[in-house]
Parts: C-alpha cells; structure tokens; sequence
C-alpha cells in the first residue's frame, strides 16, 4: 500500500505515557456542569505545563454523569481528560476528551475503541462534545448544539457492540471549526490519552477504528491522512467517513448564495482561529455589513450559525477586486485544508449522497480516486436518494457494520471499490442494523447496560 507521506513535526512517544493523574470524583446528582469558558482549571490549564507534556499526555481527569439530550442518564461509565495536543504550527496546546466504556462486559469490552469525531461544526466552546453529553447541560435545542446532541444515539451504538468510545474536543480550545489539519493532531493525541487512561482499561493490542459524518469526517479524514507521521505508534484499524468535506475550497463555492452559506460562513471563521493571515485578511477586507455580521456569529453553535443568514452571496462580504477566494492568502489557507495530500494506511469506507447540498460529491470522488492510485483501500458507497442530511443518519449504520467487521479482526476488501445505490435503506443488513438500534436507545433510557453482552 502506497503512502505519500506530509512533513508534520510529529515528538510523538513511542509507547504511551501511563502516568493518570489522580481522577477527581464524580459530580453529585442534580450538579449543573459548567461550561469550558467558566471552567478554565480544567481546560485551560497553565501553558507551561502544557509545553511540558508529551502528545497525548494526559494533564487531568475526572468522572461526568453522561445523559442524553442533557436529562436521560446512560448507564454507562464516562470520564473527561485534558491532554497536550499541537495545532498546525507545532505549537503545544490543551485539549478535552470524552472517555466512555460499557459496563460489565468483561476484557472483551476493553479490546475495541471507536473515536468518534462529533460534527460540533461551531464557534464557541459550550458547543463542544464534551460539555453537551454531560447530564445538565444546557439542552441542544436552547444552546444550538443539535448536532452533538442527537449523536449520543449514535455513540450508544457503538457502545452497545462492546466499543469503549474517546469523544474528542477535535476543533480545540478556540474553536476552529473546519481546521482539518488541526482536528486530525487533536484526534490522534485523544487516542494516546484514552490508551493511557488506566481507568478505561483498554488491552495494549486493542483495536481502533476512526468514524466521523460532515465536521466529524474534516476530523476523521484528517487524522487517517496524518496518522503515519503524527503519531506512527497508533495502530489504527479502519476509518470510516461520510458527507466528507474533501476541499473546503469547493464548499464555499456551492453555499454562495445557497442554503448553506450560513453554516460555511462559521467556517471562515473558524478557519481565522487557526491561520492568522487569514485573520488578517478578514479585518482588511471585509465590509462593514461584513463585520457586523461575523461578530454576531462568532460565538454561536450549529443550528444557530446555519440559521443565520441562509442563501447569503458569500462574496459580497469582501471589499476586492475579483473573486476573493483567489486572492493570495485564501487561496493559500484553502489549499492547506484540502485533503488528498497523504494516503491513509488503514482501509478507509466512506460514504456519500449525490447530489448533496452541503457537501459536493465531485471532490469526494476525486479525493477517493487519488487515495486510488496511490495504492489505497477505500470501499466507497454513494447514496442517490438521500441528502445531506438524512445520510447523516442512514449512513452510519452500514458505516458501524463496516467498522464492526474490521474492529472483529475481518480483513476489508483489498483494493478500492465503489458502489452506487438507490438508497442505503434497502439493504437488509442496515434495516437489521436500524432495529437493533432503536433497541438500544430505548434500552439505555431505561438504564440497561449498553453492550452487555456486546452486540455485533
């Protein structure tokens, strides 16, 4: 299998660092969690013991009570870790996790981890994972966190196999939604954290599997491509991604002056929180209707951020000659987020509806074919009948049996193989699958240990 390999500094421990801090103790009924921005001690810890720590090294812990929708508690055990990651210019930041195990499982339980890359898609740190699936919370639908809310049932599957799951925190401590390169370093340090985390009590030869959908697959694809270099220690099994935002450069173009302008909007500023110059081309050219606006949506979460300002003419916004995605430094910035610049090494399964509103599938099947020809294994699968979406939903399921079989030690297809459908829901298996999972949502509403015994 061929890998075109990205120069990433990557000062990443051979063997993981399995010095926990001492885990603080779970929250008293009824606790109203803070959000990141009024807890500071935890995730923004002071820089110089950042910069310290190794990649992944945990820097503190500490037990939360996990609940659906902010109210329904899972009983399941559920831990939060802050750890040292990098951002894109190698410089040591502090990251949060979400570690989460089925209980009373037995070892097998401990032989498989999923980390799931949440489409938190948002620019404010309440939005993120691991502040929305803590039982008190502010609700979804009041704080806009729609996404990450409605993902804990999609979480409780891959519970329910016997996976332990690391939710990561992927758009780090400033938000900055669609940072692709930023997202795949923090991904592969939750890793490190969650196979150090002693409570959690991974097996040292336990498998892992990347899954993420729209913001969530920025994450996941990122990580897959950066893996060999960032963190060649982990040995990931599979990868599994859908709505893929392959060329952001491509997203922009279709949501000018379309549904999605609002939620792309977000992204522009997201991506400003992680590359400077962009930051600074913003402040030089934007209008003044323009700063008004990213000012209103700095601090929004999803549903809010894609309700702002719909069918907006994206380039109305700057003052330039021309189109301004051509000028130098977006130009530059955008390609710096487009994927296809390494070839993942484990099988990758990545699914996609066409035609997709959001997220074009033209630089999906582009990205595929160059994964293709570089000696990659991708089975891909596009969907004719749903949108973006409803793939979000129907997809995951052939994406879990997928993930299943691989975390289950079957060996993928070799080679790459794409597959066109009418509609993922007329397979047998994933209408099997959809059974199973309403079965388990009810059953963790009603406090039924998900995963015992593991489902597959």
């Amino acid at each position: 299998m061929g890998t075109v390999l990205v120069p990433v500094a990557s000062a990443a421990p051979q063997t993981p660092d399995t010095t926990t801090p001492q885990v603080a103790s779970p929250p008293r009924f009824g606790t109203v969690p803070p959000p990141p921005e009024l807890d500071p001690a935890f995730y923004a810890p002071p820089s110089a013991r950042v910069a310290a720590a190794r990649p992944g090294q945990i820097l503190a812990s500490r037990r939360i009570s996990l609940a659906a929708f902010s109210i329904v508690p899972f009983a399941v055990d559920a831990w939060q870790v802050s750890y040292r990651s990098s951002n894109t210019r190698d410089e040591p930041i502090a990251s949060v996790a979400t570690l989460i195990s089925p209980r009373g499982t037995g070892e097998r339980s401990h032989r498989r981890l999923v980390s799931w890359q949440s489409a938190e898609d948002s620019t404010a740190q309440y939005c993120a994972p691991s502040y929305v699936l803590q039982q008190g919370s502010v609700p979804g639908p009041v704080s806009g966190t729609v996404n990450s809310s409605l993902e804990v049932l999609q979480i409780a599957s891959l519970l329910a196999t016997g996976s332990s799951v690391v939710v990561p925190d992927h758009e780090g401590p400033q938000s900055a939604f669609a940072v692709g390169p930023l997202a795949g370093r923090i991904v592969l340090d939750g890793i490190r954290a969650a196979r150090a985390f002693d409570p959690l009590g991974l097996a040292s030869d336990a498998r892992i599997g990347l899954m993420g959908y729209s913001g969530g697959a920025i994450a996941t694809g990122w990580a897959a491509e950066l893996q060999s270099t960032y963190a060649p220690e982990l040995h990931v099994t599979a990868a599994a991604e859908g709505g893929v935002p392959a060329d952001i450069r491509a997203l922009v173009d279709l949501a000018d002056g379309n549904l999605g302008s609002g939620l792309i909007v977000g992204g522009v500023i997201g991506v400003s929180r992680e590359y400077p110059e962009l930051a600074r081309f913003l402040d030089r050219t934007a209008t003044p209707a323009a700063r008004a606006l990213l000012a209103v949506k700095n601090p929004l979460c999803v549903a809010y951020q894609a309700a702002l300002l719909p069918f907006l003419p994206v380039r109305s916004l700057f003052a330039v000659p021309g189109d301004p995605l051509d000028q130098p430094v977006p130009r530059k910035v955008l390609g710096n987020l487009r994927m296809g610049r390494a070839t993942p090494a484990m099988p990758l399964f990545v699914y996609q509806s066409h035609p997709d509103w959001l997220v074009p599938v033209g630089p999906v099947d582009t990205l595929v074919d160059t994964y293709c020809s570089r000696g990659g294994q991708v089975d891909y699968l596009r969907d004719h009948f749903s949108e973006h979406l409803t793939l979000a939903v129907a997809g995951f399921l052939p994406a879990m049996l997928w993930m299943n079989d691989r975390l289950d030690g079957k060996p993928a297809r070799s080679g790459c193989s794409t597959t066109d459908v009418g509609t993922i829901a007329g397979d047998p298996r994933v209408r099997q699958a959809f059974v199973a999972q309403v079965g388990d949502i009810l059953g963790a509403a009603f406090q039924r240990q998900l995963g015992n015994p593991p489902r597959r």
